[in-house]
């Protein structure tokens, strides 16, 4: 007659002849899939960089040739702290002196701006800066 202990013993050893290494090995798999998920995902996400993000942010500037004033108007602050108005068509760039989202500045006659040129709203976040608009003044300024 057969016995299934002694059969047992044949397959997969005794309790005595089984060895630890199965589950030693699943750990260490394990362990390795581990340590590579971390390592590719710290290239991914540039997780060692330590970089800023970009501003994100959306402004509206409105150019009335008709009578010789610009409109500035925050649309979505986002992560901006501050806004700039920056550029060739700017006389005395400097801080906006807005930076909610519906707040807006209106500058009126050419005593900030030349004629013809170009200017660049520019948002802020630390040390990181985008540009969130450009704008060109009419040559017809006077």
């Amino acid at each position: 007659m057969i016995d299934g202990k002694s059969i047992q013993n044949k397959l997969i050893g005794s309790d005595d002849e089984r060895a630890v290494s199965p589950v030693i090995g699943v750990i260490l798999m394990v362990a390795i899939t581990v340590i590579l998920a971390a390592v590719i995902a710290a290239f991914v996400l540039d997780m060692g960089q330590g970089q800023e993000e970009p501003v994100n942010a959306a402004v509206n500037v409105e150019v009335s040739n008709a009578d010789n004033t610009t409109t500035i108007t925050i649309t979505d602050a986002g992560n901006a702290e501050s806004f700039e108005l920056r550029g060739e068509a700017v006389d005395g760039a400097g801080d906006l002196d807005i930076s909610k989202t519906g707040e807006s500045k209106k500058y009126t006659g050419t005593g900030n701006f030349k004629a013809g040129e170009e200017g660049t709203v520019v948002g802020i976040k630390g040390d990181s800066e985008t540009v969130v608009a450009t704008f060109e003044i009419g040559s017809s300024w006077s």
